[in-house]
């Protein structure tokens, strides 16, 4: 079993950036594929991007050109770098991780999920 906590929510004004961390702990998750997803009040939970073992990514339209993911093996931790915020990118932001090299944007191909945290956008 892998458990997941993640870090580095909070408010920030729009135009600003943030950098969530993911950190494992557990088996290793160094050969899992990571994905971020976040869930807006009244809404569904939607895929933000992913990350293969071999640090290949993948974005959502939404996030293209404003995010970032990227892995640390050693320390067992996932990172999603959000950069040029918008009040839209409010949301509770979960990782989640699963086997096999594929990136996978829906919810339930995902095997393990942290708790999220929660990234508020002024305007």
């Amino acid at each position: 079993q892998v458990h997941l906590v993640e870090s580095g929510g909070g408010l920030v004004q729009a135009g600003g950036s943030l950098r969530l961390s993911c950190t494992a702990s557990g088996r290793t998750f160094s050969f899992d594929t990571m994905g971020w997803f976040r869930q807006a009040p009244g809404k569904e939970r939607e895929f933000v991007g992913g990350i293969t073992w071999s640090s290949i990514t993948r974005y959502s339209d939404s996030v293209t050109g404003r995010a970032t993911i990227s892995r640390d093996n050693a320390k067992n931790t996932v990172y999603l770098q959000m950069n040029s915020l918008k009040p839209e990118d409010t949301a509770v932001y979960y990782c989640a991780g699963k086997t096999g090299p594929t990136i996978a944007t829906k919810r339930n191909q995902y095997d393990y999920w942290g708790q999220g945290t929660q990234v508020t956008v002024s305007s």
